[in-house]
């Protein structure tokens, strides 16, 4: 097996909106067996652009063995949240990850769902294996850039570029910092063989733009340099470059620059996988949260989501037994915390709210009220845990006709819950816990404001959410708290840190094997785990010794 990364750029897409241009993403489904695509990545959005460069690269693991299926789809994005839902179809490509490696620059028409052109739209894609696990940390900022907006300064972003055969390949787009000629952008991380190839003596050129929304961007100045020249000149204070803009150099006597940009800090430290943590010692804890609220129906009722039929099926098992099947594995105790939500439980059906706690075993009171927001399905408060999947199905079946089905449908106290763990683990300073919370739901959120805040404040955290829709509601709620499009945002405004949650529609995967769903569930968990203990400089437990930093001059490991 090896890693391929894959770099998309497209030309002449189809315009959509009336008074600019498409907004397009790229996303890409896989295909192993039969007709069912899974989503195994996507790219960034490129406002206002018909011919967009994504810098977001897909990475995908190569089989030489098995023909592996992929599909491009292009979208543009209008909708204010991200949402897939509305977008318009701009066109795909179906082709084999063999293809784009054996060609290593694909060039094809895009087309309709019909097969019909896409107007003269195109997609590239570029593959590189992926054989170099280090990248570069960059801390990036620039003072007295040229101001080019009439009524503002100007809102630059820098894009770095690597030096290939066939021309400038971009490697990454910074983030916007708005009306601001001395921008301080946020740090970030390139893949060494991105920028470079792994030839720190390589060229590489950076572009400095000022954005605009019409999507026709203003180069306000360029440069080129080496890794090099960076680390060495960082090493000492910081790397200063002045961006140079040709057409104005050519034009304006005793031109010194458009302004000068500062790399403050470089470093080049090896990227650990999902693998390396797993088997440096990192468990996985996964607890479970079951909605019984009354909009499921009557669990006597066939028409029930929660009516268990003869042959001991209904949406809630499939989903527990598909997801906890898979992650089972990477948890040693194989002994899983089970929640309930909005129910009325008994003997009093009155319960006792908020009962975060120090550890695990132990409750904490708190208020009196008529409904449940986390109660543990074994109704046991000092020990909440299920031994294996086949403890959460029984306690499942013997929990449904105990408990009154109400509401509302509060998602954050759960969140909270397991947050408050995921906090604790923190307090190590070791990659030893990652937390993975699956929310089984049938409905709309009540709490939304408060389950935003509870997102927002658990994306620091070691910590995934997983929430699948069972029924046929209206989802749009949970599409906007997945921030495959954009990261969520808190009530007051307030960025996560990154994207911990994924949302799948049960209802898209009724007539598909259980592992499509447990698939499509968990494709994303990896990549988290992986990001946050990077972003954190946590090694794994045990099993790695090398440093975490690594020289510039150092061979590929």
């Amino acid at each position: 097996m090896a890693a391929v990364a894959l770099s998309i750029s497209c030309e002449n897409l189809l315009d959509m909106d009336t008074f600019s241009k498409s907004d397009p993403l790229c996303v890409l489904h896989m295909s192993t067996s039969g007709s069912h695509w899974s989503e195994i990545g996507r790219t960034e959005k490129i406002q206002n652009s018909l011919n967009p460069k994504f810098s977001k690269n897909l990475v995908v693991d190569y089989y030489f063995e098995m023909v592996q299926k992929l599909k491009f789809s292009v979208l543009d994005i209008d909708s204010a949240n991200g949402s897939l839902q509305d977008a318009d179809f701009l066109g795909e490509l179906e082709c084999t990850l063999g293809q784009i490696v054996s060609s290593r620059k694909l060039t094809k028409p895009l087309v309709m769902k019909d097969k019909r052109p896409a107007g003269k739209g195109t997609i590239t894609i570029c593959a590189e294996e992926r054989t170099d696990s280090r990248v570069v940390e960059l801390d990036v900022a620039a003072r007295k850039l040229d101001k080019k907006d009439f009524f503002g300064k100007s809102d630059p972003f820098l894009e770095f570029y690597r030096q290939t055969e066939t021309g400038w390949l971009l490697a990454h787009r910074t983030e916007v910092v708005k009306n601001n000629l001395n921008p301080v952008w946020r740090p970030f991380r390139i893949p060494l063989q991105s920028l470079c190839g792994g030839d720190v003596e390589k060229p590489i050129k950076v572009d400095c733009y000022d954005y605009n929304n019409s999507g026709s961007h203003e180069l306000i100045g360029s440069f080129q340099t080496t890794l090099c020249q960076i680390q060495q000149a960082s090493q000492t204070y910081a790397a200063e470059f002045g961006c140079i803009n040709s057409k104005k150099q050519q034009k304006k006597r005793g031109y010194k620059n458009s302004g000068v940009v500062i790399v403050k800090q470089c470093k080049i430290v090896k990227e650990y996988t999902f693998l390396d943590y797993i088997m440096g010692g990192c468990q996985i804890n996964f607890t479970i949260a079951i909605d019984f609220t009354g909009s499921n129906g009557d669990p006597r009722s066939p028409q029930s989501l929660h009516y268990i039929s003869p042959q001991g099926y209904n949406e809630y098992l499939a989903a527990i037994w598909a997801v906890g099947n898979v992650i089972q594995d990477y948890d040693s105790d194989k002994m899983f915390p089970a929640f309930g939500f909005g129910a009325q439980i008994p003997p009093t059906w009155q319960v006792i709210v908020g009962f975060n706690s120090p550890t695990p075993d132990k409750m904490c009171l708190g208020l009196i009220s008529p409904v449940s927001h986390e109660f543990p399905i074994n109704f046991d408060p000092s020990n909440p845990f299920c031994a294996g999947i086949e403890g959460v199905v029984y306690a499942y079946q013997q929990c449904l006709p105990q408990v009154k089905l109400y509401g509302p449908t509060n998602f954050s106290p759960i969140i909270n819950h397991v947050a408050h763990f995921g906090r604790q683990a923190m307090q190590q300073k070791t990659a030893s816990e990652y937390f993975v919370l699956l929310i089984i739901t049938d409905g709309v959120i009540t709490d939304m404001d408060q389950t935003r805040n509870a997102i927002v404040n658990a994306s620091c955290l070691p910590m995934s959410i997983i929430i699948v829709g069972v029924g046929g509601a209206d989802f749009s709620a949970m599409e906007f708290l997945d921030g495959d499009d954009g990261l969520l945002r808190s009530a007051t405004g307030e960025a996560a840190m990154r994207d911990i949650v994924q949302f799948v529609p049960f209802r898209q995967f009724q007539n598909c094997p259980r592992e499509m769903l447990a698939q499509n569930v968990l494709a994303e968990v990896p990549g988290q785990v992986k990001g946050f203990f990077s972003t954190m400089s946590l090694r794994p437990p045990k099993g790695d010794t090398d440093p975490p930093e690594v020289a510039a001059s150092a061979s590929p490991q």
